[in-house]
């Protein structure tokens, strides 16, 4: 699974063998519920049990603002943030050619017709920085600028991190998205 390494996979395989049977069904039974009562919003495709998720069920949301990320833990790590207060629309993935993604695989159409429809004033690009999210972002912002404001999130160095230590990339997003000192 992704995230879990070759111990912590060890440790969760040994505590669950050494649970009751009925424990165990109990687990599988709520996985396969799990499974088959999540499915996606049919607004912005994040992760719902219900037609539309908590997040645009939210009334006290900017409806005039959208941010668009690749996939539900992009938006999850936002909500974390609770910095947001717009909604969000997400894409279900990247542009990569090499992996065999084109746009038409992606939430493209329902994204522009949405922006239209809703008359968003802004979109937030909240992709990752690599080749695929730039291309993304690109593509993207071509598309809805005839619609609306579009801006991307700023990129540069984690706090606590060591300038020796940045690649090339991260340092000069992090040039790139300076901003004036107070």
């Amino acid at each position: 699974m992704p995230g879990i390494g070759p111990r912590t996979a060890q440790r969760l395989a040994l505590h669950l063998l050494r649970q009751p049977e009925q424990k165990i069904h109990d687990f599988s039974n709520a996985l396969l519920n799990a499974r088959n009562q999540v499915g996606q919003c049919q607004k912005c495709f994040h992760l719902s049990a219900e037609e539309q998720c908590e997040i645009c069920r939210d009334s006290k949301r900017q409806k005039s603002l959208l941010c668009v990320v690749a996939d539900s833990r992009d938006l999850l790590a936002l909500e974390r943030t609770r910095e947001f207060k717009g909604f969000y629309h997400v894409l279900g993935g990247l542009i990569s050619p090499m992996d065999g993604v084109g746009p038409e695989m992606l939430n493209i159409t329902s994204l522009i017709k949405r922006v239209d429809q809703e008359k968003t004033a802004e979109v937030i690009l909240a992709l990752t920085p690599s080749v695929e999210g730039d291309t993304t972002s690109l593509y993207l912002a071509k598309l809805l600028k005839p619609f609306t404001t579009v801006t991307r999130i700023a990129y540069g160095l984690p706090v606590g991190s060591e300038l020796e230590y940045a690649d090339e990339v991260t340092l000069s997003r992090a040039l790139e998205g300076r901003r004036a000192m107070d």
